[in-house]
Formats: C-alpha cells, structure tokens, sequence
C-alpha cells in the first residue's frame, strides 16, 4: 500500500507540473485534489481503453465488449453486498460471462451472437435486481455511468494496477495478438495456441472494462473500447500507428471530456464519449485517405480530368 501511495504521489506531481504550464484559466481546475485523481485516472484509462480498441475493432467484437461490460453489473452488486472492492466482483463476473459465453458457442448449436446475447442480458438483469434492492437510484446512476470526480485513491490505484498489467501484457504478446487478430488460421499454422490468445485477449478487455467504472461507467466504456480504434482505423493501415493513434484520441477524449465536465456541471462519461465521437466525426470527414470529403475531391478532381 505504500508503494502504491508513493507511485500515486510521484505521478499526481510530475501531472500537476506539467498541468502548471498550460494557461491558468485552463490549469486552474486542476488546482483540487479530486481534479488531480480524476485527470490521473482519465489518462489511464482512455490510453488503456484507446490501446485496446484496435483490437477489438479489427477482431469485430464491440458486441463482446457490450457484453462484459453489462455483465460486470451483478459482480458489482455482490461486491457491494459482501463489502468487497467493486473491482474484484466486475472482473469476476466478467471473466464468468466470457467464458460462459465460449462455453455455449463450443457446446451448443448456437452462434456467437446468440450466446453473446443470452449471457449479458441474463447477467445485466441479475445485476439490475440485485442493486435494485441493496443500492439507492443514485449509486446505480454511478455504477452505470461513471463518476471521476469521486475517484479516491483505493479506485486510482486499482486503475493504474489494471492499465498497467493490460499495457504490459499487450506490449510482451505483440507479435502474437498481431498474427491471431490479422489471421487466426495462420496463426495456427504458426504453432500458437489461438485458443489462449483468444481468452488472454478477453480476460484483458475484462480487465479493462473493470479498470473503466468508475471513470465512464459500465454502458459508456464499450463506446471508448470502439470509437478511439475505428477513429484511428480511418487514418491509418499500419497497427502500430493504429494503436498509437488510438492511445492519443483515447487520451484526448477523456482528458478534454472531464475538462468539459467540470466547466458544464455534465455527466463525465457522456462528455468524454461526445469528445471521442467528434473526433471520430473528424475522422470521417477530413481523413487524408479514407475521409469523405477528400474522396469526393479525387473523384470531382477525376470527373473534371476526364
């Protein structure tokens, strides 16, 4: 615990540092303490969240991501209930519905989508019930929808551990991720084991979504593990840059959206979500190749040639 205190010190001064260099009208919010755990805290997590999304982009699996991110509800609720971390019930309860869900798709006649669909709702709706009868209206108003601003320091170091091992995990199993996510029968034929890079991968998108609750909550965070890899995906063919660019709209997103948050009195989740969906939009404007004002240009530019 020390050490966590004494990481999580180091970082809040070298960030209120650099935080003392912008503008004073800009720095001055960050001058409360709770201003300075939830900016730490949205920094984890819009890169970890922004990181992540490539893959989940590429390998199609935003309905998985909307899965375990409802079906963390019920583990939360149990926490709650039992007096645990929210943290340890959400990533139980996650990592429980992924592997259910690959359990119906390997044992049944039943498709990916289906089994997808039966476990999150069941679970989601457990967790509805549960909180319904041991939380008020408003703890679940945060469960659902994140609240930064009451970040405490239990929860920012809880965060940094997860983002830190999800980083971590992503940069040492590279060169495997890359070849399951772009070919997963040539990975096979590679001699790796796609089965446990598969539930490596969803264990990390777990982890993530868990790491993620109390920043956006649970219905919001599949939107950051979506929009900052389909953002960067417009802009570029190559996935290191991808992940690159992704970490940096992730990043951006929830760093300007908690800024916007406190200056509007809004939601902190929805306002990170609109930022990343408008950088998106820019994306899909004005992206030098695949955007589609520059696509119209070439093809007036080639109409008028021709």
């Amino acid at each position: 615990m020390a050490i966590g205190d004494a990481v999580i010190d180091t970082l809040l001064a070298g960030l209120l540092a650099v935080v003392n260099l912008l503008p004073e009208a800009v720095a001055e919010p960050f001058s409360y303490q709770f201003m300075q755990r939830a900016l730490l805290t949205s920094i984890a997590v819009g890169l970890v969240c922004g990181v992540l999304s490539c893959f989940v982009v590429l390998k199609r699996w935003a309905l998985l991501g909307d899965a375990i991110s409802h079906a963390v509800l019920p583990g939360v609720a149990i926490a709650y209930l039992v007096g645990w971390p929210f943290f340890i019930g959400a990533f139980l309860a996650g990592a429980l519905t992924a592997l259910g869900i690959g359990f119906i798709e390997r044992t049944t006649r039943l498709k990916s989508d289906a089994a997808i669909g039966i476990m999150f709702t069941a679970a989601f709706a457990l967790g509805v019930v549960i909180i319904s009868q041991v939380a008020t209206s408003t703890h679940l108003m945060h469960v659902l929808f994140g609240n930064v601003l009451g970040v405490d320091r239990t929860n920012l170091m809880l965060t940094l551990a997860a983002g830190a091992v999800a980083l971590v995990a992503i940069s040492l199993g590279y060169k495997a991720l890359f070849a399951y996510t772009f070919d997963e029968t040539h990975a096979r034929a590679l001699g790796l084991n796609t089965g446990v890079i598969h539930y490596a991968l969803i264990l990390l998108l777990t982890l993530t979504i868990v790491a993620s609750l109390e920043t956006v909550g649970i219905i919001l965070v599949v939107a950051m593990l979506i929009i900052p890899g389909s953002t960067a995906y417009l802009l570029t063919d190559r996935l290191p840059r991808m992940i690159g660019l992704a970490g940096l709209f992730g990043v951006t997103s929830t760093v300007l959206g908690l800024y916007l948050a406190f200056h509007y009195d809004v939601a902190s989740g929805g306002a990170m979500v609109l930022v990343a969906a408008a950088l998106f939009l820019g994306a899909l404007l004005f992206g030098p190749r695949h955007g589609l004002l520059p696509r119209w240009w070439r093809r007036w530019q080639g109409a008028g040639v021709s």
